[in-house]
């Protein structure tokens, strides 16, 4: 065998040798505006992962080798119209291929409002986002990430709770705290994937809104959860990807929060290509979209330092 197959061989074997990955509670019991945990989680395969009714959420923690560990972190936030969550294609998925980056991926299993247990709906998948990155701070040391370095990714409706936790980490509820809640939960950066964005009437994403907000939410609702209309200079820089194509959530969205990121002198990135659809992933076979990872790394490489 020659030496470079060696190599690559060896350079696999520790690769899959050191990563790890496991799972962590959000909450200790019962979580946060929930009555019970008694409903049971549906978990349909149908090519595609997607988890429905998520009563337990939890953050899956994957690891790179420490050889090639940069101390960034990304939390992800897969989609799924705030119904299901497209789990392995806009989560698990994009952790693995982080970890070959050597970022850790943490992928978010966040409660979804249409949940029957939840008393104050439109809070909940916030709420879980902000106590995800806490405790991805909490454990930075452990998991030999930067608490400096700790970014998000959001996919779809994931985007918009992206976004949603870009512009109102600071944003609080009334309900029993913790140590966890003393850690900040600002992202130091932000990647959105097709994002929704706007609850306005013009390019909103209509399932996405109903199941947040529902169908006759008043127009304060509408403009509290419309990304574009609450950022301001301490927004975390953004990285927006999108296909000028999409069907299901209108380019509109990212243009509308890029410009807002542009008017607040937020550092952005906006890339827009002609063909790739709604919920293109890694967009392989796609297209010039399939290129999309590879620039987003450079934007981290240039941002993330």
């Amino acid at each position: 065998m020659k030496k470079p197959v060696l190599t690559l061989l060896f350079s696999l074997f520790s690769f899959m040798a050191f990563s790890q990955n496991y799972t962590l509670l959000l909450w200790s019991g019962t979580p946060p505006l929930q009555t019970d945990m008694a409903l049971e989680e549906e978990i349909r395969q149908e090519g595609i992962i997607r988890i429905a009714n998520v009563q337990i959420p939890t953050i899956e923690v994957y690891l790179p080798a420490k050889q090639i560990a940069t101390g960034k972190a990304v939390v992800i936030f897969p989609g799924g119209g705030y119904g299901i969550l497209a789990y392995d294609w806009e989560g698990t998925d994009f952790a693995k291929w982080l970890n070959a980056q050597g970022i850790a991926g943490i992928v978010v299993k966040y409660r979804l409002p249409i949940s029957k247990s939840l008393t104050d709906p439109k809070e909940v998948p916030l709420m879980d986002a902000q106590r995800a990155i806490r405790l991805v701070r909490q454990n930075a040391v452990a998991w030999n990430i930067d608490p400096a370095k700790v970014g998000i990714m959001g996919f779809s409706a994931g985007g918009h709770l992206a976004s949603t936790l870009s512009t109102q980490y600071n944003h609080e509820v009334n309900r029993p705290k913790d140590s966890i809640d003393a850690l900040s939960a600002r992202p130091d950066f932000s990647v959105l994937v097709y994002p929704v964005i706007t609850f306005q009437d013009e390019a909103v994403h209509g399932g996405s809104r109903k199941n947040l907000i529902g169908e006759n939410a008043s127009q304060e609702l509408k403009d509290r959860f419309s990304g574009q209309l609450n950022v301001n200079s301490e927004t975390p820089p953004t990285f927006l990807v999108h296909a000028q194509d999409d069907k299901g959530v209108p380019i509109e969205n990212s243009i509308l929060y890029y410009q807002a990121l542009h008017k607040s002198g937020v550092k952005a990135s906006l890339h827009i290509y002609p063909s790739g659809g709604h919920g293109f992933a890694f967009g392989l076979g796609k297209g010039a979209v399939e290129g999309w990872r590879e620039v987003l790394l450079a934007w981290m490489q240039e941002t993330v330092k």
